[in-house]
């Protein structure tokens, strides 16, 4: 009996590493993980790169939209873009409708759902729609204001009604797509740890003087600018500790004034993005990672820093996933909120912690990477999709057997 691969395409406008990101981690270890198993991969994005696709990966990549400017100046993700992104989906998808056995579209922006069910209407083709995140009418409003808010969150629920099968990554976001009118299957992640983060390295000791790290984006809803004052605080707790900030963004200069608000700029050092490797090193001598953002889908970095020890800080929020990953005093703290009092003192406990602490921090780490990885996604992803396509035709399943 011949074993036909899969042929399962990923849909998503960016591609790690020319955009970096959760998302773009997330969705190029799906379409490894698939790939290696012995399936057909294809990876439809926008244009990033220079001349001819990628092709040191172990899928195909293939730009189904030119070059777009994702973000407005405020790190807002352009209307515009996500148009031009959904409409050369949906054409492509169009085109090869009867070419996959699956398609993975994420639902970030929620227009890319339209378009692949649009697209593949009446079709054999399984539709999964991935959701990082699923935000409720207010923080649609607080985004992106007004008027776009509330066209974007009716359209965020238009699309759950019409997604048959649904994944997402935290009980968050299964609780609010069940809440905004999710009918078809729903599929909870165990977790997102990619193979290639999946050895702690146990050597691995802060620095002294010890410094707490902040790694990614500058915009609004990472609160970065609210660090500074915390680590000030900390500081009366433990006098030598620094501040090492990455990355940059809209709110890099009010991160800057809130620096000099607490005269810091000698115990603080904003760097900018770093290669991976040296912030794998800067995680791995960190202290803490701090990490006050007000929503995330998931909170890769928490599993990051734990790989190599080093305790985390989150900040409560309705929003924010990420702290169902915390186990508080294990791999770290979660402040009630970031004022410098609450973040202050979550972050000092966390360096006071210590050798003790980072073991703990590894022990959750080695109990994570056993049950909540990326492999057990797609196993769970991959018996959908068969599940679903038991119905596909004998004689079309012989055909594509002979032609493989």
């Amino acid at each position: 009996m011949l074993t036909v691969p899969r042929r399962i395409a990923i849909a998503y406008d960016c591609l790690y590493p020319f955009t970096t990101g959760g998302g773009e981690r997330q969705y190029r270890a799906f379409a490894r993980e698939i790939a290696t198993r012995g399936n057909e991969v294809e990876y439809l994005t926008a244009l990033q790169w220079e001349g001819k696709p990628p092709t040191d990966e172990p899928f195909r990549v293939r730009a189904t939209s030119p070059r777009l400017n994702l973000y407005d100046v405020h790190g807002v993700r352009r209307s515009a873009a996500a148009l031009s992104f959904a409409w050369h989906l949906f054409t492509a998808l169009r085109r090869s409708r009867h070419d996959y056995d699956a398609v993975v579209v994420s639902a970030l922006p929620v227009l890319n759902v339209f378009a692949a069910r649009a697209a593949l209407w009446g079709s054999r083709t399984v539709v999964i729609a991935d959701y990082l995140e699923v935000w409720r009418r207010r923080q649609w409003l607080q985004y992106a204001g007004h008027i776009t808010g509330t066209v974007a969150w009716a359209l965020q629920r238009a699309a759950i009604a019409l997604t048959p099968v649904a994944t997402c990554h935290s009980e968050l976001s299964a609780q609010r797509l069940r809440a905004e009118g999710l009918r078809g299957d729903l599929l909870v992640s165990p977790g997102l740890i990619e193979a290639d983060i999946t050895t702690a390295s146990d050597a691995a000791t802060p620095t002294h003087p010890p410094f707490a790290l902040y790694a990614g984006r500058h915009i609004a809803d990472k609160q970065v600018e609210t660090i500074p004052a915390a680590v000030a605080k900390a500081r009366a707790t433990v006098p030598d500790l620094r501040l090492v900030i990455l990355g940059s963004g809209s709110s890099t200069p009010e991160v800057e004034r809130a620096i000099d608000a607490v005269d810091g700029r000698n115990w603080c050092d904003l760097r900018g993005f770093v290669a991976q490797t040296d912030l794998e090193t800067l995680m791995a001598q960190a202290a803490v990672l701090v990490n006050p953002s007000r929503r995330e889908g998931y909170g890769l970095v928490v599993v990051e820093a734990a790989a190599h020890g080093t305790p985390v800080v989150l900040v409560s929020g309705e929003g924010n996933a990420s702290t169902e990953l915390i186990d508080e005093g294990r791999n770290g703290f979660i402040a009630p909120s970031t004022h410098a009092d609450d973040l202050g003192s979550a972050i000092a406990r966390a360096v006071t912690g210590g050798a003790v602490l980072r073991e703990t921090t590894r022990h959750w780490y080695g109990d994570a990477v056993e049950n909540r990885t990326i492999a057990r996604t797609i196993d769970a992803i991959l018996e959908c999709v068969d599940a679903k396509s038991a119905s596909r035709s004998p004689r079309r399943r012989r055909q594509r057997a002979e032609n493989t």
